[in-house]
C-alpha cells in the first residue's frame, strides 16, 4: 500500500511540474472562445493545442479501427446527443466485457483536477487516456502489445490519415504512433467545451430564469440543499483547476450510496478511493462529477445504479440511500464514513421540482449537435 501512495504521489508532482511548465506556452493556431468568467484550461507543455491536431483527435475519437478488433470507437460509450455519455448503466468493451462504472462525460474535461471517478493519480487526458485505450480489466478499446503495429499499420495505409497526422505533428519523423494518437485525442477531448447553456445565458444577462428555475437556483446555491459545496464551481464540480490554479484540490466524497456491512462498506468492484489507497476512511469515495448537461447523461451515479434525476435528489433528500434487500442491502444514510456534507435535508415535492428545474437550465443544446463535435465520418459516408 505505501509503495502504490509514493507511486500516485509521485505521478501528482510529476503532472504539476509538467503542467508549471506549460502555463507560458503558446497555443499556436488555438483560440479559446470561452465567457469572461471561464478562465482557459492547463495544457501539457508537450501537448500544445492546435486545430489541425484537435480534427485529428475527432478522426480518431470516431474511427472504430483504433480498436484492437475494429468493432468500437471511443465514441461508442461517448455519445455526443448525450452530452458524451452512453445512456447506459456501465459500458461494454470492445470484446463485450462490461466496464465496472457508468461512463463519464468528457465535455470540459481541460477544466478537471483529476479524471475517471476515483483516481488522484491520474491527473491528465492523455495519462487518462491509456486506460481505456490498452487497460486490460476491463478490456475497452482492447489495444495491446500484440496488435498495436496491426493498428498503426490501418493508418498507415490510409493517404489522408498520413497527411493529417503530419499537419498535426509537423516537427515528427514518423508522426503515426500510439503516442501521438493519445495526444490528439486528449486535444480533442480537451477541446469539448460546453459553456452555452441557458443558465450561462442567464449569467450573461441574456435571459431570465422561470420562476421555478430561479427557486431552484436559489435553493441549490443557498444552505438547505447545499448542493453547491460539491457542485459550486464553474463546471458545477468541486474540482476545478485552470490555467492560473496553483495548487489543484482534488476531494472525493462518499455520499452514503451504500452500506452493505454496518461500516460503510461499498460492494465489489467499486469501493472508490479505497481501491487505490486501500485506507479504510477512502472506502466508498468518489470524484463529485460535473452537472453540466445532467439531465441528458443519466443513469447517475459511479455505478449507473440511480436512475432519474428526481431518483437522485431524493437519495440526498433523505442523506444517503437505504436498499432494502438484496446483496446490496444496508442503509446508507446511516453509513460511519458518510461525508458530513450529505445530511437529511427532507426537501418538500416542490423544492424537489424545482431543483430539477435548475438543473435542465445546465444542458447546452447547442453541444448535442454541433457539427464541430460530430462524427466526421458520418458526413462523408452520406456525400458518397
Amino acid at each position: 500500500m505505501r509503495r502504490r501512495q509514493l507511486f500516485a504521489i509521485a505521478l501528482l508532482g510529476f503532472a504539476a511540474a509538467s503542467f508549471a511548465m506549460a502555463e507560458p506556452a503558446k497555443q499556436t493556431g488555438w483560440k479559446w472562445d470561452l465567457p469572461n468568467y471561464v478562465p482557459p484550461p492547463r495544457v501539457p507543455a508537450d501537448n500544445p493545442m492546435s486545430e489541425e491536431k484537435f480534427q485529428l483527435g475527432r478522426r480518431l475519437f470516431y474511427d472504430k479501427r483504433l480498436s484492437g478488433n475494429g468493432t468500437i470507437s471511443c465514441s461508442s460509450c461517448h455519445l455526443q446527443e448525450r452530452a458524451f455519455t452512453d445512456g447506459r448503466v456501465v459500458s461494454v468493451g470492445s470484446t463485450g466485457e462490461n466496464t465496472p462504472r457508468n461512463a463519464p462525460s468528457i465535455i470540459n474535461s481541460g477544466w478537471h483536477g483529476t479524471l475517471t471517478w476515483a483516481n488522484p493519480a491520474l491527473v491528465t487526458l492523455e495519462r487518462q487516456m491509456t486506460n481505456p485505450l490498452m487497460g486490460e480489466r476491463p478490456i475497452e478499446m482492447g489495444v495491446n502489445d500484440s496488435n498495436k503495429n496491426e493498428i498503426l499499420a490501418r493508418f498507415r495505409a490510409d493517404p489522408d490519415y498520413r497527411k493529417w497526422f503530419k499537419e498535426a505533428f509537423p516537427d515528427k519523423i514518423d508522426p503515426i504512433s500510439l503516442e501521438t494518437i493519445v495526444k490528439a485525442i486528449s486535444a480533442f477531448e480537451r477541446g469539448v467545451v460546453s459553456f452555452n447553456s441557458r443558465y450561462d445565458q442567464y449569467l450573461q444577462g441574456k435571459l431570465k430564469l422561470t420562476e421555478a428555475e430561479q427557486r431552484g437556483h436559489d435553493l441549490y446555491f443557498g444552505e438547505k440543499a447545499e448542493c453547491h459545496h460539491c457542485h459550486g464551481s464553474v463546471n458545477f464540480n468541486d474540482q476545478f483547476v485552470h490555467v492560473k490554479t496553483r495548487e489543484a484540490e482534488t476531494p472525493f466524497h462518499n455520499t452514503g450510496l451504500y452500506d452493505i456491512d454496518g461500516k460503510g462498506g461499498y460492494p465489489l468492484p467499486n469501493r472508490g478511493l479505497f481501491d487505490i489507497t486501500s485506507d479504510p476512511d477512502d472506502m466508498g469515495k468518489f470524484r463529485a462529477p460535473s452537472l453540466r448537461n445532467i439531465a441528458v447523461t443519466g443513469p447517475y451515479m459511479h455505478d449507473g445504479t440511480v436512475a432519474t434525476l428526481e431518483d437522485v435528489i431524493e437519495i440526498y433528500s433523505k442523506g444517503g440511500r437505504k436498499i432494502e434487500k438484496g446483496p446490496n442491502a444496508g442503509d446508507g444514510q446511516a453509513s460511519p464514513l458518510k461525508s458530513g456534507l450529505i445530511v437529511k435535508i427532507d426537501l418538500t415535492p416542490q423544492e424537489k421540482a424545482d431543483l430539477v428545474a435548475f438543473l435542465k437550465t445546465l444542458t447546452d443544446e447547442t453541444l448535442l449537435t454541433s457539427p464541430r463535435f460530430s462524427d466526421p465520418w458520418k458526413k462523408a459516408a452520406a456525400s458518397n
